[in-house]
């Protein structure tokens, strides 16, 4: 769709949440003559995200309907989210208006494609649609191979091919989309704590020996929300806890700062590559 189509089907909204995701969903929509009203969460957004929009607003977590009113307040017809909402955060202190406890209370099990899910079908009941999150983002997608000066050798090869078997019955259960291996074994899988977290959890089990991190996207991945994301806070965090090899998704992962990020990569000695996703009705591995 072209940018003057794109305009002409209504105006843009962005959900935000933390990280470098929501300011390069702006940096990519305005590149394309669009201009984004914001909705920003309090207690994950980038303060200095106000600075990057001239349409912004603050809504706290659990504001379900004082964002849906400021998305309608905006003309909003096309929402995209961005930016992680750390999923521990349902189960603090924060107080959920009427409908997101109506909605919670509704819900048969809390993960994260149930939550959004739910979230994203209260938008289109509203007349806003949740579109593909990388949608401004096409360069920073990953292809496929070796992204890295080098490539896995034989041992981190095979921690992959182990982990990738792992790591994709996990994200098939939606608990996580990360395992972190060493000689063929899982030494940590993650749930809500988030990728760096687990393989800081990892590097601690495994004494601070040379461990690979193998990242995946859900079998049935919907690009709306929750897509694999690698960063260099992600590199850094590898490079302090010895990880040598990085397996991904090629076709869904985002890679910020893609360049400086291989570089980083290639730094620290980390070997990257990005595997096409097995397809979903691929015969399970015994």
């Amino acid at each position: 769709m072209s940018a003057i189509a794109e305009k002409a089907a209504g105006n843009w909204g962005l959900i935000a949440g933390n990280g470098d995701f929501p300011f390069l969903v702006l940096e990519g929509a305005r590149s394309r003559g669009i201009e984004m009203a914001v909705i920003a969460i309090r207690e994950e957004a980038s303060p200095a995200l106000e600075q990057s929009a001239r349409r912004f607003h603050w809504i706290s977590l659990g504001e379900l309907s004082r964002g849906i009113e400021l998305l309608h307040q905006e003309g909003v017809k096309h929402a995209v989210m961005a930016g992680q909402v750390k999923h521990n955060k349902i189960f603090s202190s924060i107080r959920p208006d009427w409908r997101l406890a109506k909605l919670l209370f509704s819900l048969p099990t809390k993960n994260t494609d149930s939550l959004i899910g739910a979230v994203a079908r209260v938008l289109e009941d509203e007349g806003i649609e949740l579109v593909d999150s990388t949608k401004f983002l096409g360069p920073l997608i990953s292809t496929a191979g070796v992204l890295t000066r080098r490539a896995p050798d034989e041992s981190e090869a095979a921690d992959i091919a182990y982990g990738r078997n792992v790591a994709q019955q996990i994200a098939g259960l939606d608990l996580g989309q990360t395992v972190v291996v060493r000689d063929r074994a899982c030494v940590a899988i993650e749930a809500m704590e988030g990728t760096d977290e687990t393989i800081e959890r990892a590097s601690r089990i495994a004494g601070g020996q040379r461990i690979a991190v193998i990242k995946v996207s859900k079998p049935r991945q919907d690009m709306r929300f929750d897509v694999p994301v690698i960063g260099l806070k992600t590199i850094e965090t590898m490079k302090r806890c010895n990880v040598t090899a990085l397996s991904i998704d090629a076709g869904r992962t985002l890679l910020f700062d893609r360049d400086e990020l291989i570089r980083a990569a290639d730094g620290a000695g980390i070997a990257i590559q990005a595997f096409a996703p097995e397809p979903v009705n691929a015969k399970a591995k015994s």
